[in-house]
């Protein structure tokens, strides 16, 4: 079963908290780094009542890989089906 990404209005994101977020960028910070993600002045903040992320500085690498994913899943399914 494929999972289908979250949207940013997604209330199971809303639920989230501070630390809950900080969590997830961690492991996305541990498992990334095998793929050259890097974010090193990520951060929380929050708008709007949401808690969201801040990436700072990250490299234009981080970018490119992330862009790269997103292209691979639209290959895999073309976004909208």
């Amino acid at each position: 079963m494929k999972l289908q990404p979250l949207k940013p209005s997604d209330q199971r994101i809303h639920s989230c908290s501070e630390q809950d977020i900080l969590a997830l960028l961690g492991e996305v910070h541990e498992r990334g780094r095998k793929f050259g993600l890097s974010f090193p002045d990520a951060r929380t903040d929050t708008q709007d009542g949401q808690v969201v992320v801040r990436f700072g500085l990250a490299p234009a690498s981080t970018l490119l890989n992330l862009l790269s994913l997103l292209l691979d899943a639209d290959r895999e399914r073309p976004c909208g089906s």
